[in-house]
């Protein structure tokens, strides 16, 4: 009965509108007084202890190297290699946009950021060479939530510190459907443009993009080679990472300034600002949830309503996708992975999968109004209205339901480059 009291209470707070981090105050101050015998002293100590934890370092050190990129070079870069090994394809401008945000979404872990540093240099291109607007918006907005499945992704550190998984495994996990996702969008991007007038292949011009590209393309095999290979942590990994970007940046592709790095460091600041009450917050939460056993206690209320894994799954799903269109990515996560994990694995689902699971339908969400932080995003980047951009997505938020019901159906498709 008090577990149903505390969601009872966090979807009240959730229906009025009240900031996440006064909900996450209310909901750890409920269940330290409900189960922790009303020390709400411990509150602060737990907070401590849930972010002595290295891996949190990463965090801010992937968004810092996420800044420095998009305040370099990086980008065009990318989207110049991409545009000379597609150009032959039918809608192959929209290929080299899924194309060059894969590789970009392999170095910053964001979706916002993904979106912006390769959506502000390939969508103008788009447009002039006569694709519809609302494909060229659609493709850099889905191209942008690939920020969050492929590794690394901040939001599947996220879901590994509040439900204690493996991030090795998570990264590993990320990239069978982000490889799918990007083979959809390509995909589409080919049919939906299959009347496109092409440009013949030219091995001098893709050469020569080759050259000026081939140190922000080595970047995410150093990083993920590194993290496979076990030659390095996360955490290392995002420090190799920032410390690569920067050195790239300033001394390689030169076309990044001392004063730049001022800007990114406080633009980092803010959001981690932001972010890190939150995580304490939660994490103290997960702690209190845990030593009282409340998840098996919901468990015991579940179970009476839901007598089998398909039927979890799809409410599961359902209650992700209404989730996602009215909560970020990272509050989402910040609530519900410690509630709902233990019960998909009580239900026979591998943790690490379900966290793919939860990760590709909060980054449906990032297209879907009136939450959709890409489309709001989007606004000020493209400078378009809300409901073009909301339409602009819909064939691709189709297409990630699709890959959503099949690595649901099929846990391979997740654990294929895991074990």
């Amino acid at each position: 009965m008090n577990a149903l009291l505390l969601l009872g209470a966090v979807a009240l707070l959730l229906i009025l509108r009240q900031p996440l981090l006064v909900i996450l105050l209310a909901a750890i101050g409920f269940a330290q007084m409900v189960w922790g015998g009303g020390h709400l002293t411990w509150i602060a100590e737990d907070m401590f202890v849930s972010l002595d934890k290295e891996l949190i370092l990463a965090i801010p050190m992937f968004m810092l190297c996420g800044g420095v990129m998009t305040k370099g070079s990086t980008a065009r870069r990318l989207t110049d290699v991409a545009r000379t090994l597609t150009g032959h394809l039918p809608g192959g401008l929209g290929v080299a946009a899924v194309l060059s945000s894969a590789v970009f979404a392999a170095i910053s872990g964001s979706s916002i950021v993904t979106m912006i540093a390769i959506g502000g240099v390939i969508y103008p291109s788009m447009r002039e060479a006569g694709y519809s607007n609302r494909f060229a918006l659609g493709t850099v907005m889905s191209g942008g939530t690939l920020g969050i499945i492929i590794p690394p992704s901040i939001p599947l550190i996220l879901y590994g510190l509040v439900t204690e998984s493996s991030i090795v495994d998570l990264f590993r996990a990320g990239v069978g459907p982000g490889l799918l996702l990007v083979g959809l969008f390509a995909a589409y991007a080919v049919i939906a443009n299959r009347n496109m007038a092409t440009t013949r292949f030219s091995a001098s011009a893709f050469l020569h993009a080759l050259r000026r590209g081939i140190w922000a393309l080595m970047m995410p095999v150093i990083l993920l080679g590194g993290i496979y290979s076990g030659f390095f942590s996360p955490t290392e990994a995002a420090a190799v990472a920032l410390v690569y970007a920067v050195f790239v940046e300033l001394f390689i592709h030169r076309e990044l300034r001392l004063a730049d790095l001022k800007t990114v460091v406080m633009e980092a600041a803010k959001l981690g600002g932001a972010l890190f009450p939150l995580i304490a917050v939660a994490l103290s939460l997960n702690l209190i949830l845990i030593e009282n056993r409340v998840p098996d206690h919901m468990l015991g209320l579940v179970s009476g309503w839901i007598d089998s894994p398909l039927t979890f799954i799809i409410v599961v799903n359902l209650l992700l996708l209404a989730v996602g269109a009215f909560m970020t990515t990272a509050e989402a996560i910040l609530i519900l992975g410690p509630l709902l994990a233990p019960l998909a694995v009580s239900y026979g689902f591998d943790k690490i999968v379900f966290g793919i699971i939860m990760i590709v339908n909060l980054e449906i969400g990032l297209l879907t109004p009136p939450v959709g932080l890409n489309l709001i995003v989007g606004m000020s980047t493209f400078r378009q209205p809300f409901g073009i951009l909301a339409r602009a997505a819909v064939p691709f938020i189709l297409l990630m339901i699709f890959a959503l019901a099949m690595i649901s159906w099929q846990p391979a498709i997740s654990l294929f480059f895991v074990h």
